[in-house]
């Protein structure tokens, strides 16, 4: 997500801390509450990126750790990596290998 930037964010004492990341089409919002779980349905948030050992690099410097790194080099036509936030929401950040779709989506 190369071209998101902070769209806005706050704290409200009423709600909890947020943030919306995005551009002028669309955006990702996240809020903070303490103590939340995710409920069983939903599972995570899936980004593609195109600067994946930047983006780990990222995360690891902000001492972000993986919940899961073992499709890095698992697939021939995409690397991807699991993070899970404070409210139990799991991240996917995934780096296709190919411009092909059905090669991108092969999950056998």
């Amino acid at each position: 997500m190369p071209q998101f930037e902070r769209r806005g964010g706050d704290f409200d004492s009423s709600y909890s801390a947020w943030v919306n990341l995005g551009n002028e089409d669309c955006y990702i919002a996240r809020t903070e509450v303490p103590g939340a779980k995710i409920s069983g349905l939903m599972h995570h948030v899936g980004l593609v990126t195109s600067k994946f050992d930047d983006m780990v690099k990222r995360l690891n410097e902000a001492r972000c750790q993986p919940a899961d790194s073992s499709e890095l080099e698992a697939h021939p036509y995409r690397r991807r990596i699991y993070y899970i936030d404070d409210n139990g929401l799991s991240g996917e950040f995934v780096e296709y290998l190919t411009a092909d779709a059905l090669q991108r989506n092969d999950y056998s």
